[in-house]
């Protein structure tokens, strides 16, 4: 079940929903494409919901894009194809 986060302003970011249960985010960013990241640390996930000041762009940097974060290790990313 997806879950759509409360909207926070980001430069590059349009939308997130996640997954708190199998520890998957779709990202949906502002040029258009839609990515979505695997083996997210569901604790990560929890955070991002329960707190609003987090920001968008610094969870997604630490989060799915760092090197050595759990989703680099261990998980997939993969660009999604919006329907029409």
């Amino acid at each position: 079940m997806f879950i759509k986060v409360s909207y926070r302003s980001a430069s590059f970011i349009e939308c997130v929903y996640v997954d708190p249960i199998h520890g998957i985010v779709e990202v949906a960013y502002l040029k258009g494409s839609i990515w979505r990241y695997t083996n997210v640390s569901k604790r990560a996930i929890l955070n991002l919901l329960i707190n609003p000041v987090i920001s968008l762009g610094r969870w997604h940097h630490r989060n799915l894009i760092m090197y050595g974060c759990k989703r680099d290790l261990y998980g997939t990313k993969c660009k999604l194809h919006p329907l029409d």
